[in-house]
């Protein structure tokens, strides 16, 4: 009987002594419970003792993680991490809150070796979120204040940690584009992660298309950039920024037909698409306008008027296909707006030409003058309705001034040029 009694007296203090021992860390993990059941209530009782929870939390975790017999089990560094972060994420002031969240990475770090059997997943998945805003709201603060090397850190280190959630994808990328224009090598960085944002279902994709072109235009690559445009058009048909883009690069690169038969092909299936012709006619408008540009700067006088007629030919073009739009149409803004462009550009042309000749050519002078203001009259209604439908438009309004200055009506030129001055 008396060793009966002395064995249940011994195993009686030996689980009194491993409850003592593991006391600490029952009591971290039951504080911390706590803390989580409340953390997000708005009244301030419920605040206050989530707080309590969490400070008592980290007592019990930091005695347990000096004992011989906690201080190496995974759920000791898994709760350590979870408090931690917690603490870091409460924490406004980055010189206190980085030993925190230095702490708190070391402990999941070590939570994730131990772990072999994932026991304690839920609380290491805890503390990687904790630690997820903590960087997502250090990244936001860092953007604001224009640090976006910092900002493309922090917010890549929450994109890690969540490398599906497309808002962390889109400031990763977005911080890194920024950066890149003090070092280009943060350029592919935000290269990298657009790509795979177009490959989510993120709802600003059509703008990150065209973010993405202009990436590949800043790291000089015109084939990346003209490719992933012809996706996002692909995508986004309507988007009128990715068409142009698309065909501003077309032309850069010498494709401009194949752009053509793109925009044709699609006016095939789709013939009462307004944008369609409009798009077509802009790139006939786009060919006309660098036509003009060489002929400008070309030396013989062969040459010039070769190109000269080029940009004739492609403007005549364009303005069919503006007309075709504005008969789907007649109040489309855009098609106005280039319809006037592209009738008075050969109108300017005629009248600059005029005020260049010699003082003895008085009877070609008037001719010219004469053969513009005829050509000036044909582009007015279009710009005048261009106006009428958006009196905001500095373009529009410059179309006006062009044509008041070349039929030499003073008063209505100053007028318009002052419109233009209260807009800038």
């Amino acid at each position: 009987m008396k060793i009966k009694l002395l064995m249940a007296g011994l195993l009686g203090l030996v689980s009194a002594t491993t409850f003592a021992q593991k006391g600490e860390l029952n009591n971290a993990n039951s504080e911390y419970d706590k803390y989580e059941q409340l953390r997000t209530q708005k009244t301030a009782v419920f605040i206050t003792t989530a707080n309590t929870s969490l400070s008592n939390a980290k007592t019990s975790i930091d005695k347990a993680s000096i004992n011989e017999k906690t201080a190496a089990l995974p759920l000791t560094f898994a709760l350590k991490g979870a408090i931690y972060s917690a603490l870091a994420l409460q924490d406004t002031i980055p010189a206190t809150a980085a030993p925190l969240v230095s702490t708190a990475e070391e402990a999941i770090k070590k939570a994730k070796d131990l772990d072999t059997k994932g026991d304690n997943k839920k609380l290491i998945d805890a503390a990687n979120l904790n630690l997820a805003q903590y960087y997502l709201t250090a990244g936001v603060k860092e953007y604001q204040n224009h640090n976006f090397d910092q900002a493309y850190k922090s917010f890549d280190y929450y994109r890690v940690i969540l490398p599906e959630d497309t808002n962390a994808i889109y400031y990763t990328a977005l911080s890194a584009a920024n950066a890149g224009s003090k070092d280009p090598k943060y350029y592919a960085y935000a290269i990298t992660n657009y790509n795979k944002l177009v490959t989510t279902k993120y709802s600003g994709n059509a703008k990150v298309y065209y973010d993405l072109s202009t990436l590949y235009l800043l790291s000089k690559d015109t084939v990346g950039s003209l490719k992933v445009a012809a996706e996002g058009v692909t995508r986004y048909p309507a988007n009128s920024d990715l068409r142009k883009r698309e065909i501003e690069i077309a032309l850069q690169t010498g494709k401009q037909n194949d752009i053509l038969v793109k925009i044709q092909s699609a006016i095939a299936n789709d013939p009462k698409n307004k944008t369609l012709y409009y798009y077509e006619g802009l790139t006939y408008s786009q060919v006309g306008d660098e036509a003009n540009a060489k002929s400008a700067k070309a030396k013989d006088v062969a040459t010039k008027n070769s190109l000269h007629q080029t940009a004739l030919d492609n403007y005549a073009k364009a303005a069919d296909l503006y007309k075709k739009a504005l008969e789907l149409d007649p109040d489309y803004f855009d098609a106005n707006l280039n319809l006037g462009y592209v009738l008075i550009k050969p109108a300017i042309d005629t009248y600059n030409a005029a005020v260049n000749l010699p003082a003895n050519k008085q009877k070609e002078y008037d001719a010219a003058v004469a053969k513009a203001g005829i050509q000036f009259d044909i582009a007015k209604p279009y710009i005048q309705k261009a106006v009428d439908l958006n009196p905001k438009s500095t373009d529009a309004l410059t179309n006006l001034l062009s044509y008041y200055r070349g039929k030499r009506d003073n008063a209505n030129a100053a007028k318009t040029k002052a419109q233009i001055d209260a807009l800038k």
